[in-house]
């Protein structure tokens, strides 16, 4: 899918971009994020109002002043958004992938995995330029992340863009020069390189290595950062003593678990830290917290897992090990739900899990526990007449859609989507009168809403 130019789109899209153009100029970033998310979901292609969302939403989660732990928690958080977005994408539906992985950067732009979610959907829908815009913006934030890096390399070359692919690569092969799937990818670059083919065939020929053909500036910034990175290595060996000692010294003191795990963690010592975290519950007797930081802990170690599979060219072990993965955190969130069944976070985000994945009673089960809960009582409605919707109950999913409906005064997405569920609600129930009612009311406030332009233009033809 080639790019689209503001020029070039329809008239009201670009005036959404330049509602939105002016809110970002204004400082109103949640408003702007809103306008430039309807932009790109209309026009996918649309790369300018995609980077305007992005700086908005880097903007928003700077004055957040999210972290490494916020990550983490926001992980857990869109657990069941992250695997109906890696389903969908699984099963070939990228284009709706698209639009699920762009809600994941909304709520965490700076996260590592949504932005790989994000940049592997990115590319499986023909748009390699969302893929680089997204995967750069990582790559500025976080330089020695091997597995940006490697997406980047390769949605570059995508792109058509060698010479940063080469580049790319280069610097891949710095971070890791006795890999040889990076050396190889390096290599591979080097040979759509016409300009360097030649260079590279001599450079073998005479016994070299890639090496040779890295710029003398380039390897001395190589030297300082590894040198750099060899020093905070050594600090955090020396806090790693410290904090066990620590640990010895108070062994009911969870803090100091939760540091030593963080420091496991940096140096990529996964099963260490997943040891000290189990440790840590069993001195706390089941610490909700703990569990949920155990977790997260585990599926980065099974992300690490998959980088160096897919480093090694191993790509069949490496998918094999995603959908591990998947799995996974499908088993980890029931088996939480089990330990904390007081929880309705939990309830909630286990039952948009078991909706996602078609075990409509099992998730109408966990809704009608986490309705009651006030935080989650709308979504909970909503997500339940989606059920009964599926169920063909349609008397029972417009009822619980039309209390959900009560408790929402402002058309924003929320109510949207609610009403486009009763929409088609009543629509099935036979009654189009009242469904076009439903969808005259997004139209009026958004016209780009999925489909609704269509159904009131068909409409309005009879």
């Amino acid at each position: 899918m080639a790019e689209v130019i503001i020029d070039n789109v329809p008239s009201r899209i670009k005036n959404l971009f330049n509602k939105g153009f002016v809110a970002f100029e204004h400082g109103t970033l949640e408003y702007a994020i809103d306008i430039m998310f309807q932009c790109v979901v209309a026009e996918p292609g649309l790369l300018q109002a995609r980077k305007f969302l992005r700086a908005a939403e880097i903007q928003l989660s700077k004055q957040k002043k999210s972290g490494a732990l916020t990550h983490k928690i926001m992980l857990l958080k869109k657990l069941p958004l992250y695997i109906k977005t890696f389903i969908l994408l699984k099963r070939g539906k990228a284009m709706e992938a698209l639009v699920e992985a762009e809600k994941l950067l909304r709520d965490d732009p700076l996260n590592v995995e949504f932005t790989k979610l994000f940049a592997e959907v990115a590319d499986a829908a023909n748009l390699p330029e969302a893929a680089v815009l997204s995967l750069e913006i990582a790559r500025d934030y976080y330089p020695d992340n091997v597995s940006i890096m490697k997406l980047l390399g390769a949605s570059y070359q995508q792109f058509g863009d060698v010479k940063k692919a080469r580049e790319t690569f280069e610097k891949l092969a710095e971070l890791c020069p006795n890999d040889p799937a990076v050396v190889k990818s390096l290599k591979d670059s080097l040979a759509l390189d016409s300009l360097k083919r030649d260079k590279w065939e001599e450079t073998e020929e005479k016994g070299g290595t890639y090496r040779e053909l890295i710029k003398d500036t380039k390897e001395a910034i190589l030297l300082e950062q590894e040198a750099k990175a060899i020093k905070s290595d050594k600090d955090a060996d020396s806090l790693i003593v410290e904090a066990l000692s620590k640990i010895d010294a108070e062994p009911l003191n969870l803090n100091y678990y939760r540091a030593l795990a963080r420091l496991y963690v940096q140096k990529k010592r996964y099963d260490d830290a997943i040891a000290t975290l189990t440790r840590a519950l069993e001195v706390a007797k089941g610490d909700p917290e703990i569990d949920s930081t155990l977790s997260a802990t585990r599926i980065l170690k099974f992300d690490h897992e998959i980088a160096q599979l897919r480093e090694a060219g191993n790509t069949e072990a490496a998918d094999a090990k995603e959908t591990e993965k998947v799995q996974f955190m499908f088993d980890d969130l029931q088996a939480r739900v089990a330990r904390y069944p007081n929880d309705p976070r939990l309830r909630y985000e286990w039952g948009v899990m078991l909706s996602e994945n078609e075990y409509l009673n099992e998730a109408i089960q966990q809704f009608q526990i986490s309705q009651k809960n006030a935080k989650h009582r709308v979504m909970s409605f909503f997500y339940l007449g989606r059920c009964f919707k599926q169920k063909s109950q349609y008397d029972m999913a417009k009822e619980v859609l039309e209390k959900a409906m009560a408790d929402l005064s402002i058309m924003d997405d929320t109510k949207k989507d609610v009403c486009y569920e009763l929409g088609e609600v009543w629509d099935l129930m036979g009654n189009h009168e009242k469904a076009i009612e439903f969808f005259k009311d997004i139209y009026q406030v958004d016209i780009n809403y999925r489909d609704v332009a269509h159904k009131i233009d068909q409409e309005y033809r009879k």
